[in-house]
C-alpha cells in the first residue's frame, strides 16, 4: 500500500501570515475524513509551496513564555494563567512559531516508510507530495492504524 492510498486531501491550510488565534479557530472548525471536527495540526503554505506546519504542540510552546518552561510549571497554581497567556499571544503570527523543518513523504511512498518516520520522529501527522513537490495530502498516525487493522482483519472480523 501506497501513501496516497490511505492519505486524505489537504483542504484547508495556513499562511505563514495567519494569526494564532485565526489558526486555533480554523483547526477548531475544521473537518477531515468522515466528518471529524478538529485537528491538531494544518500545513502552512507560502504561495503554494510547504512553508511548515502548526501543531498544538507548536501553539502551546508560543503560549507558555520560554523563561517559564525552564521552571517546574506545576508549581504554580494561578487559576486562570493559561488563559490570560494565550490571549496576549492571539495576535502573533504562525511563521513565528510553526515548525519549518517538515518531514514530508511522496505520495508513492510505501506505508512502512511512513511508519518508520512517525515512530523515529514521534510524528501525529506526514505531509504527502506530488512530484512536483505540492502538498496533495496528509497522513494521520490514526489512518496508519487503520491500515494495520484492515490489514490484521478480513471484512468478516474474522484474524
Amino acid at each position: 500500500m501506497k501513501a496516497k492510498e490511505i492519505m486524505e486531501p489537504v483542504k484547508e491550510t495556513l499562511t505563514p501570515k495567519t494569526t494564532l488565534k485565526d489558526a486555533v479557530n480554523r483547526m477548531r472548525i475544521a473537518r477531515r475524513g468522515k466528518g471529524w471536527a478538529g485537528v491538531k495540526g494544518m500545513i502552512v503554505l507560502d504561495n503554494g509551496n510547504l512553508a511548515g506546519i502548526v501543531s498544538i504542540k507548536d501553539i502551546l510552546r508560543a503560549i507558555i513564555p520560554s523563561y517559564l518552561a525552564l521552571t517546574e510549571l506545576g508549581e504554580f497554581t494561578w487559576d486562570g494563567m493559561l488563559e490570560e497567556m494565550a490571549k496576549k499571544v492571539a495576535d502573533k503570527k504562525i511563521e513565528e512559531i510553526m515548525t519549518r523543518d517538515v518531514i514530508t513523504v511522496s505520495e508513492d511512498a510505501p506505508l512502512m516508510e511512513c511508519a518508520d518516520l512517525v515512530v523515529k520522529h514521534s510524528l501525529q501527522r506526514i505531509p504527502v507530495l506530488d512530484k512536483d513537490k505540492k502538498v496533495v495530502g496528509m497522513i494521520y498516525i490514526r489512518d496508519m492504524y487503520q491500515a494495520i487493522v484492515q490489514a490484521l482483519f478480513d471484512k468478516e472480523g474474522k484474524r
